[in-house]
């Protein structure tokens, strides 16, 4: 009785770890490619998927610069407040079959993100040519 007791708690307390290791939500702070913190962004999870906006921008030229490389209805829209994860959907693990976008290019891609030993990581790709970027949690002292 008592083993039967231990088993079903241990099995209905297991999918509550599985979602915290892959649940992002939370403030991330993104990096250029020399390492240097680029924006803090903000990641939620909607109605079962995966979206994140930018909060604010780190040695940015302008305080709120706007998207001129933007396409479409984002063209002169500023940076702050962009969505750049949309719509991304969890499975086997990984936020999938959404898509990223950069506003220093105007490209959105397919995108992946997945959370790896406390980094999040944010792939863009075309095809088989991709980047990916790591993320890491904005500490609870810098909120």
């Amino acid at each position: 009785m008592r083993v039967t007791f231990i088993l079903t708690v241990f099995l209905l307390t297991t999918p509550s770890w599985a979602d915290n290791n892959t649940d992002p939500s939370g403030l991330w702070n993104t990096f250029d490619d020399n390492g240097n913190i680029e924006s803090t962004v903000e990641v939620r999870i909607e109605e079962g998927k995966l979206y994140a906006n930018i909060l604010s921008l780190h040695n940015a030229p302008e305080d709120n610069p706007i998207c001129t490389e933007c396409k479409g209805d984002l063209f002169g829209k500023p940076v702050i407040g962009m969505q750049i994860i949309n719509g991304l959907k969890l499975k086997k693990g990984i936020w999938q079959k959404g898509s990223v976008f950069d506003p220093k290019t105007g490209d959105a891609y397919k995108g992946k993100v997945w959370l790896e030993d406390g980094t999040l990581f944010v792939r863009g790709h075309i095809g088989f040519l991709y980047q990916t970027k790591s993320w890491q949690k904005v500490s609870s002292d810098a909120k």
